[in-house]
């Protein structure tokens, strides 16, 4: 889905825990690159690869991924795309997820514990596979991190503002042109309305939500949400409703 000139909300269809999904990175592109915000789940190379040549930019010309945070299903198809792609994509995120991104670390809800809630009810031959995944979760060498206030020179300019909560190391992005805040996991939207951290899998709402605060401070026309897709309406109004109580 277009959102503005060289900014596109990717649409992936799942089929997870039993039911349909989508996830929705970001790609955004100018003349002399182009950079993927979040990757999907395992197995979604081509899915990305579709739907960035549905927006007229070809897999080669990604010059980096960045990770808004460790969750499987942001990481899942980096190794795929860098194994693809070669040489030449920079893969960015911040230091705090960086371990786990690299595989030093176990990922945080890649463990039975953390997705009982997501487990609960599956048949257990469905059951059984999930859990043989996660013991081997895919991994990729974060080559730059990122710090809170940071702004990236690239397709107008991208400020990174660290939204802890849901990881430790969660970052949403402003995209200044385009006037575009994605927030990765910090919020989720049912259609097009906000509706803040997802309780079951934010392990620090209390943090989450003070993140969301920081929002705030940026002049923003569209925010683009991992699972929910797209919000434009009133967005500044909704998340200042979001916050009023922190």
């Amino acid at each position: 889905m277009k959102i503005s000139d060289g900014v596109e909300m990717l649409e992936l269809q799942i089929e997870t825990f039993g039911s349909r999904a989508e996830l929705n990175p970001t790609l955004i592109w100018d003349d002399e690159t182009a950079i993927l915000i979040d990757t999907g789940t395992p197995g979604q190379l081509e899915q990305i690869r579709a739907a960035m040549n549905e927006a007229g930019v070809s897999l080669d010309r990604l010059k980096a991924v960045i990770l808004t945070h460790q969750d499987l299903d942001h990481i899942g198809s980096l190794p795929e795309i860098l194994q693809e792609a070669g040489e030449g994509i920079e893969v960015y995120a911040h230091e705090l997820d960086k371990p786990y991104i690299e595989g030093k670390l176990p990922l945080m809800k890649g463990n039975p514990d953390s997705m009982a809630w997501q487990l609960e009810g599956l048949p257990e031959d469905e059951r059984r596979k999930v859990l043989a995944f996660l013991d081997n979760p895919p991994k990729a060498k974060v080559d730059r991190t990122l710090a809170d206030g940071q702004e990236l020179p690239y397709c107008g300019g991208i400020h990174v503002i660290f939204t802890p909560g849901h990881t430790p190391g969660h970052i949403s992005l402003y995209l200044k042109k385009s006037k575009t805040l994605v927030v990765g996991d910090a919020m989720f939207s049912v259609e097009g309305s906000l509706k803040g951290p997802h309780p079951q899998s934010t392990p620090d709402m209390d943090t989450a939500f003070r993140s969301l605060k920081k929002c705030l401070d940026f002049d923003i026309e569209t925010v683009v949400c991992y699972h929910g897709g797209l919000s434009k309406d009133n967005v500044k109004d909704q998340l200042q409703e979001l916050v009023r109580n922190v």
